[in-house]
């Protein structure tokens, strides 16, 4: 580092700024397709409702372009075309050719336009890597063009950003569940985790010793390795002592290298949306290559990243207690603008799979009736189908399902759910992995609560299933039209 240049991170910037922006790239992407069936106009939470309800009351909503113009799903696309160009000349590099302002208008974009849509997003959007890639998009901006070294500022804030991912995560797990602490967790977690991948049910059978390794290595990486992420700070003192370059810089992207192989791990086995391809990227801002050139930012430039790193100091406050705090917050927000948020996942982890299955009928008598599954894309379902690989990409409705049987209480939309299901509604119907009815409207819906575990291998080759399932009780009894 020269300065207020870091000029050994110009490799980490462009990891940066081109991830963060294809993961724009795949969120936008994923609401183009997602939002309307269930937040538009006809969605099964209305997210122009919210915007009624909160005008009426005078209630102020987290910043959103749809508090200024009245939300149709017209605009929602036009928003979402913007995002998705925007997002694709970012990740071509071509923003990042002009001078530092170009990309940073790019970036601002972004946030704002994303930041639009989480805030009516309601329960769809509360998930924790949407806080995260506003975060990133928004620090992300003051990353600077290519033809200087990136702010040094700037790099010291995503190594707070990856701090208070990994290290809040891990004060969660050693806070919550009494499995984090007896090594259990991951006995369980590749088999009740909420979408599994194709790997899932191989990871789950593996020994019990190696499931206690994994959580002995995900305290390790998440407890002791985030501090390590600041190392190359030393190498500021290159202008006095510049044999003690290398090692800072060595330090740091050892502990990179920790961070990204085990949320590889996590993205081989599982489906968390972007949330592991988020913290892949965002540690790559530790990775530091020694250089020795340099070059001078413009004034203004200096003034307007130095502002942001106060900002940051004023902000960072609630996250930097939260961590050390009794009841530590989990993925939290503590300014409307998200920004210097708290991070976590997972401070438990269920030790049953209970997965509620809609099923529908065309007879006429729902007790004699024969009832057919409404088969999901990534949720479990069909007995015989691998669960596919879907992250980054995010299933909403998929991953709602799963929440559903964590008290068997039933959120307003999953009645909507059932009604638009009951109606065949064509939009609400494509979320699903296909009809079952072809077009036609059944009878009858109902939902019924099932327990799901792998087959063991034996019973994997005996029957060829990937699951086994026995039946719980009825969730919802049979509605007609």
């Amino acid at each position: 580092m020269d300065g207020f240049a870091a000029v050994d991170f110009v490799f980490a910037r462009e990891v940066l700024q081109r991830g963060i922006a294809a993961l724009y790239l795949v969120a936008f992407i994923s609401t183009l397709n997602q939002f309307r069936p269930l937040l538009g106009e006809h969605g099964l939470l209305p997210a122009s409702d919210l915007l009624r309800w909160a005008r009426g009351r005078k209630r102020m909503l987290r910043p959103t372009l749809f508090r200024y113009v009245t939300y149709t799903d017209r605009r929602l696309v036009a928003l979402c075309g913007m995002g998705i160009a925007v997002s694709a000349l970012l990740v071509a590099g071509i923003p990042q050719l002009g001078p530092p302002w170009v990309p940073m208008i790019a970036f601002l974009l972004l946030w704002i336009g994303y930041m639009s849509i989480v805030s009516i997003g309601q329960t769809f959007y509360g998930f924790g890597w949407e806080m995260l890639l506003l975060e990133a998009g928004f620090l992300a901006a003051f990353l600077g063009s290519g033809d200087q070294p990136p702010p040094t500022v700037v790099i010291v804030l995503f190594w707070w950003l990856v701090f208070r991912l990994e290290f809040g995560a891990g004060m969660i797990k050693i806070r919550g569940g009494r499995e984090w602490r007896d090594l259990t967790a991951l006995t369980f977690h590749h088999e009740t985790q909420p979408m599994p991948g194709p790997l899932s049910r191989q990871a789950h059978l593996l020994p019990r010793w190696f499931h206690k390794d994994e959580v002995l290595g995900n305290h390790f990486a998440q407890l002791v390795v985030p501090f390590f992420l600041f190392a190359p700070i030393l190498s500021l003192l290159a202008n006095w002592a510049p044999e003690l370059v290398e090692g800072p810089l060595i330090v740091g992207a050892v502990a990179a290298a920790i961070v990204i192989a085990t949320q590889c791990w996590l993205v081989i086995t599982g489906n968390f949306a972007w949330l592991n391809w988020a913290t892949i990227v965002l540690a790559f801002s530790a990775v530091g290559i020694p250089s020795t050139g340099s070059a001078p930012q413009p004034l203004y430039w200096l003034v307007i990243t130095s502002a942001v790193g106060i900002l940051y100091i004023a902000v960072s406050w609630p996250a930097l207690h939260n961590l050390f705090a009794r009841r530590q917050l989990m993925n939290a927000s503590f300014n409307r603008w998200q920004l210097a948020n708290a991070y976590g996942a997972f401070g438990t982890v269920t030790k049953q799979r209970i997965e509620i299955v809609v099923e529908g009928t065309l007879d006429e008598d729902p007790d004699a009736a024969e009832w057919v599954e409404y088969p999901f894309k990534g949720k479990p379902g069909e007995l015989g189908r691998i669960p596919r690989q879907f992250a980054p990409y995010h299933l909403r409705l998929d991953w709602l399902m799963w929440f559903l049987p964590l008290g068997y209480s039933l959120d307003d939309w999953f009645t909507v759910f059932l009604v638009r299901l009951l109606e065949a509604d064509a939009p609400t119907l494509r979320l699903l992995a296909r009809d079952p009815f072809g077009g036609r409207k059944p009878r009858w819906i109902r939902a019924v609560a099932y327990r799901y575990r792998f087959t063991t291998r034996a019973e994997h080759r005996a029957s060829g299933d990937v699951w086994v399932r026995d039946r719980r009780r009825v969730v919802v009894y049979p509605i007609g039209r």
